[in-house]
């Protein structure tokens, strides 16, 4: 059957235009003659992009770049040193400021430099407030963090104040996560309310403009009805062939491992303004809306962070992913500096023949001949036998198994995940890879003295069956519908529900966000009892949030599944776990 998957949804925004080309949005920012434009830029921007479109339609009197007003990149370089690390992988989440990147003898020096000027002033990167305070006009130039990897990867971006364009990818991922992201961020909520203009760049020299009023009504009017963010799709040393299919991915690459359909701290939003469409970081929706889109029991417990991600693993005629095991929430926080863990979970989307999860031990293994093998199998060429250490389970299509941090598991070949769990997505400490290479042709990075440090040696078979291995149990039922729990486990703060229906049937968000996932049947209407949003279409596999402050709201099959039997998964937070859960 034909894919119906939209990889693109756009969510029209009402009552706000949207500016394109570089000509036109010179010629906007020129009409009220301004003296100084500061363009702030987060990092992954292409800063010389934008200075010679300025130099070209503007043709200023001066034009500074900000990355000019910074440290050395040695000076950079020891800055970031205790939050990058020399570990391959992780560092340790940055209190640092953008302010902590500047050299204030070169700040002296430009703002002469900018007092001196006859005629106009662009300054343009990040920081660029730092220059000057009150420039007549302020844009920021926004980018979504999947772009930015994927600029990462073809060596046309570099991180904050480096210009490390050749570095290896994970390097510059981990440098961006720790320290990066987390600077700029905190920068742009603190700068955003009082720029004037949003800055789109994600399509190289097709540049969006609108006003910042645009953004924050924009940000508004998602809060009030369902929405998706833009999914993004990555090959891996073990994916396999569904996403392919059922996304209508390229059909060229080998496989597609994982798909991410909900991290919105990378994933982006597409905002349609008439014919023109603005893409930017849906992260801005969790920092500008947190109390209507989150809930304010949610928001109060986590801030504004996002706290469910949703994502695929395909493993369809692929092959095991790693064997592995997350940190549990103190080990997390010492030394990462994250305040809540990984738990996790595997929803089954799909599953052929034989398909299996490890999870949990074996009853009565010996821990130190586990991490003995182990160490084997990394300092030689040894292979670890992980079937007479690690309990094996077949799994069918729509069996859910959870899987709180300190379990060692793994999904085996064969099967789709639909992974419903915690934000927290890079905490992975692989102890076993199956003597294979990762795509670039190295062997990929194994964490035995974090495993060591995290593994959970109770969690054998009998406490795996009894506590986190198919937890269904029925909830409710009504003409048409029935509800069923099926996780996550006592451990978590995370809670699904799985509905069954051929009719209409009524969810409420109880004043907390929900993230769902059409599971079976070929498409799904979402309505508003009241008509509060405009009907909302969802295929299958996509997943969808529902902001808390929607409240009611229905889900009926449409369309070639009307009549015919549909499931979706539901995650919402338990908000009585949060505080076991986060440490501050």
């Amino acid at each position: 059957m034909k894919s119906n998957y939209n990889k693109f949804p756009v969510t029209p925004i009402k009552d706000h235009t949207c500016i394109a080309g570089w000509k036109n949005i010179i010629n906007k920012l020129t009409e009220d003659t301004p003296k100084i434009i500061a363009i702030e830029c987060y990092p992954g921007v292409f800063v010389e992009e934008i200075i010679t479109e300025v130099r070209e339609y503007l043709n200023p009197a001066l034009i500074i770049n900000s990355y000019s007003a910074m440290k050395s990149e040695a000076e950079i370089s020891a800055l970031v040193e205790p939050y990058v690390t020399d570990d391959p992988v992780f560092g340790y989440m940055t209190s640092l400021e953008l302010e902590d990147y500047f050299d204030k003898t070169k700040i002296i020096e430009l703002k002469r430099n900018i007092d001196s000027a006859k005629g106009c002033v662009v300054i343009v990167g990040p920081g660029a407030l730092l220059l000057n305070s009150h420039p007549q006009l302020i844009l920021y130039a926004d980018m979504p963090r999947w772009e930015i990897q994927k600029r990462y990867r073809n060596n046309t971006a570099c991180n904050l104040g480096k210009t490390n364009y050749t570095d290896s990818f994970s390097y510059q991922y981990k440098h961006a996560y720790f320290v990066d992201w987390r600077v700029c961020d905190r920068y742009k909520k603190r700068i955003l309310e009082n720029s004037h203009f949003v800055l789109d760049t994600t399509k190289r020299q097709q540049p969006k403009m609108i006003t910042v009023d645009a953004m924050y009504d924009a940000l508004e009017q998602i809060v009030t009805s369902p929405f998706r963010v833009v999914p993004f799709f990555d090959p891996g040393p073990w994916g396999g062939q569904w996403l392919k299919e059922v996304c209508d991915l390229d059909r060229s690459l080998p496989n597609y491992a994982w798909g991410f359909d909900c991290v919105p701290e990378e994933n982006s939003l597409l905002l349609g303004f008439g014919d023109e469409v603005v893409e930017i970081p849906s992260v801005n929706l969790v920092f500008f809306q947190p109390e209507a889109l989150l809930g304010e029991k949610v928001y109060e417990g986590f801030g504004d962070e996002f706290p469910i991600r949703f994502d695929f693993l395909d493993t369809m005629g692929g092959g095991n992913l790693s064997l592995q095991v997350h940190p549990l929430k103190d080990y997390i926080k010492e030394k990462f500096g994250m305040s809540y863990t990984q738990d996790e979970s595997y929803y089954i989307l799909d599953a052929g023949e034989e398909a299996f999860v490890y999870l949990g031990l074996k009853e009565n293994i010996n821990p130190e001949n586990m991490i003995r093998d182990l160490e084997k199998a990394q300092n030689t060429n040894a292979s670890f036998d992980a079937d007479e250490y690690v309990q094996k389970w077949p799994v069918r299509k729509h069996d859910h198994v959870s899987i709180p941090a300190g379990t060692v598991h793994c999904s085996g070949a064969n099967s789709v995940v639909l992974e419903i769990s915690a934000t927290p997505y890079i905490f992975t400490f692989k102890l076993w890879d199956w003597e294979r290479m990762g795509l670039d042709g190295k062997p990929r990075p194994i964490f035995l003295e974090h495993g060591k440090n995290t593994i959970q040696w109770n969690r054998v078979a009998s406490w795996t069956k009894e506590n986190i291995l198919n937890l269904t149990v029925p909830v409710a039922d009504g003409d048409g519908w029935h509800e069923e729990r099926t996780g996550l486990d006592a451990l978590s703060f995370i809670e699904t529900r799985r509905h069954w229906f051929s009719k209409k049937v009524l969810h409420h968000t109880e004043g907390i966000v929900n993230v769902l996932n059409l599971i079976e049947g070929r498409e799904v209407i979402i309505e508003s009892p009241d008509e509060s949003f405009a009907p909302y279409i969802i295929r299958y596999a996509e997943t969808f949030i529902v902001p808390a402050s929607v409240g009611a709201y229905t889900i009926t099959p449409y369309g070639e599944s009307e009549g015919k039997e549909c499931a979706t998964i539901k995650a919402s937070i338990r908000t009585d776990m949060i505080k076991d859960k986060i440490l501050k």
